[in-house]
């Protein structure tokens, strides 16, 4: 089942009319899904509902969603496996939504390609910046118009946001690219989590930061296990053996 909700106004950039940005919430709770899509049809935003998993993984593909809003516990099959596969097909900011607080469930979440998370109950208003915030940061990496970082086999596209590993294109979810670049924009030098929380989440050191320990474990994944340097009780670090001049 699918809602469409269409504002009268759009949100303005430099005084330019933006074009309306369209969410896929995931949720099986006919109440809290209808309460997620009217603030953000309130908030200017295009509403699409998917009430199981695989009809949202139908969703994703068939209306490119620019954000998703993702319960983990779905009937077909749950969130994480949404999240697998939509990842899989495309690149899309994801907010999970989890009842439990439990931070295995939500590492697991990150590690799958989740971006955020709230856990039930939430604040819809809470939820609404969260959605901004995710749209904010990718739209602002792709208007810097940044050159692109060539270190070694590696070569990073701030604004095609795209990454290639020795010639061959590799996918990140919008988070992990935003974290790569941070940490390829200064390689070698050691990035504190708490920075990197505030600078690519806008998380406070409150929040935590396994958040970032577990973006860091992914790229390590995609990107080979040598290439980011962990500085024990303080960050992170980009290592590239060969810098391409």
């Amino acid at each position: 089942m699918r809602t469409h909700g269409l504002h009268p106004w759009l949100p303005r950039v430099g005084g330019m009319r933006e074009r309306e940005r369209r969410v896929l919430v995931v949720e099986d709770e006919p109440t809290i899904a209808e309460s997620v899509a009217a603030r953000l049809r309130a908030e200017g935003f295009t509403v699409d509902i998917a009430r199981d998993g695989p009809a949202a993984v139908a969703a994703a593909g068939s209306i490119r969603p620019d954000v998703v809003v993702l319960d983990v516990m779905l009937p077909g099959f749950d969130g994480l496996e949404v999240c697998r596969r939509i990842q899989a097909e495309r690149p899309v900011p994801v907010l999970m939504l989890t009842a439990r607080d439990d931070e295995t469930d939500v590492l697991v979440g990150l590690g799958v390609g989740a971006d955020d998370y709230l856990t039930k109950p939430f604040s819809i208003r809470e939820l609404a910046a969260r959605v901004h915030a995710l749209l904010r940061r990718v739209e602002r990496a792709r208007a810097d118009g940044a050159a692109p970082i060539v270190l070694g086999e590696l070569e990073v596209n701030p604004a095609e946001r795209r990454v290639r590993l020795a010639g061959v294109e590799v996918h990140l979810t919008p988070t992990e690219f935003d974290l790569l670049v941070h940490l390829a924009s200064r390689p070698r030098a050691v990035q504190p989590r708490v920075r990197l929380l505030a600078e690519i989440w806008g998380w406070g050191e409150a929040a935590g930061t396994r958040t970032v320990d577990s973006h860091v474990k992914a790229l390590r994944r995609k990107l080979g296990a040598d290439l980011i340097r962990t500085v024990h009780g303080v960050g992170y670090a980009l290592e590239i053996s060969e810098v391409a001049s």
